[in-house]
């Protein structure tokens, strides 16, 4: 069996210890994205006695870092934008006596300039080891990034991905595959609790989808797909919650095509769970995803799926038992998957019932965290 194909990496059940395990966790800034959602869902969910967390950001000056820090986590704010200036430098002097206070076993750093500054001071200051989160396929990389990416390789001991697919991407780029390991995502079930079934027989439909207003997420082609298929469907209705860089040219397309009030960008939801309650059919038409945080909150959710097959996207559907995995930058598929769940309401509603089970036995917030915290053990 070669090093790609074999199984994740096998972490010893937690037995008592006498001290937790400090973990300092370092990324830019604290947002309601995927990754920035995750990683505070982990540090909340950490137990304590296992382990002990700390939290660096580089900048997270703004109004919303601020309010999402974690109450019951040590957390030093860098005011650092630009890594080449001299604030960088006394950043790093701060973050040096941060670290000699807190002393940390293990730094946690996900995005790239959190990596460039983060893991060789790290080294220098004596952390025992260093972990880089990379969660997407790499899709963004340019030659400039590769050669940075190589120069941090060094100082980091391993690199944390969420899907096989995401391992592949590293190995494929040259890391070893004994230094990459996968630690699935997981979602608070608990939010979603005692939804309802999706019912698409309504005299009304409503499609949704959550994502950030970015191109990977093809937004603009869901507006095509969604012309499409309220020629055919015209009980359907879309609705996008999120926002972006890509909001004011989605807005020119969303005139150009015509969509009227039958196709609307919500900007960003801050209640998810309450979002997904309104809609029966639940859409994930990206280009790249690594393991989608909203694919799980769908299936959390109990919502019929359709997902375009790229990263963990038919993983998590279990083949298509448990939603309808289309091909990517395939309009007509969706058109098609969407026609066959109006048709079929019960099938709509057998989709969403599997994909809850599966989500709640296997992708779980508890589960997750428990992955941690035998990583983290196992780590040091």
């Amino acid at each position: 069996m070669s090093a790609l194909l074999a199984p994740r990496l096998a972490f010893p059940t937690l037995a008592p210890a006498s001290d937790p395990v400090r973990v300092c966790f370092m990324i830019d800034r604290l947002s309601r994205a995927g990754t920035e959602s995750q990683l505070l869902a982990l540090v909340r969910a950490l137990d304590r006695t296992q382990v002990a967390p700390t939290l660096v950001l580089l900048d997270g000056e703004d109004d919303l870092s601020k309010a999402l820090e974690p109450v019951d986590c040590p957390v030093i704010r860098l005011g650092v934008r630009k890594l080449v200036s001299g604030r960088a430098v006394s950043a790093a002097r701060r973050l040096r006596s941060f670290w000699r206070e807190h002393r940390p076993d293990v730094l946690q750093v996900y995005f790239l300039d959190a990596a460039y500054l983060g893991a060789p001071l790290a080294k220098a200051c004596g952390v025992k080891k260093v972990v880089r989160v990379r969660n997407n396929l790499g899709y963004w990389l340019t030659r400039k990034h590769r050669v940075m990416g190589r120069a941090v390789r060094p100082f980091v001991d391993l690199t944390l991905t969420n899907s096989d697919e995401g391992k592949q991407a590293l190995v494929s780029r040259g890391a070893s595959p004994r230094r990459v390991a996968v630690l699935e995502n997981g979602v608070d079930t608990v939010r979603f609790k005692r939804f309802l079934l999706p019912d698409t027989s309504k005299r009304q439909v409503r499609v949704g989808c959550v994502a950030n207003l970015r191109p990977v997420k093809n937004i603009d082609g869901l507006m095509r797909t969604a012309k499409a298929a309220l020629e055919k469907f015209p009980q359907l209705v879309f609705e996008v919650a999120g926002d972006g860089e890509q909001r004011a040219e989605l807005e020119r397309l969303h005139a150009e095509l015509g969509l009227g009030d039958r196709f609307v960008l919500r900007g960003s939801v801050s209640d998810v769970a309450g979002f997904l309650r309104s809609v029966d059919v639940a859409v994930l038409p990206s280009h790249s995803e690594g393991m989608s945080n909203a694919l799980l909150e769908y299936m959390a959710a109990g919502r019929a799926v359709i997902a375009t097959d790229v990263g963990a996207n038919a993983k998590l559907l279990d083949g298509g038992k448990c939603g309808v995995v289309v091909p990517a930058n395939d309009p007509d598929a969706v058109v098609t998957a969407l026609g066959e769940l109006i048709a079929n309401p019960l099938r709509a509603a057998g989709y969403g019932a599997a994909a809850r089970r599966r989500v709640e036995a296997e992708y779980s917030r508890s589960a997750m965290t428990k992955r941690f915290e035998a990583f983290y053990r196992g780590l040091v």
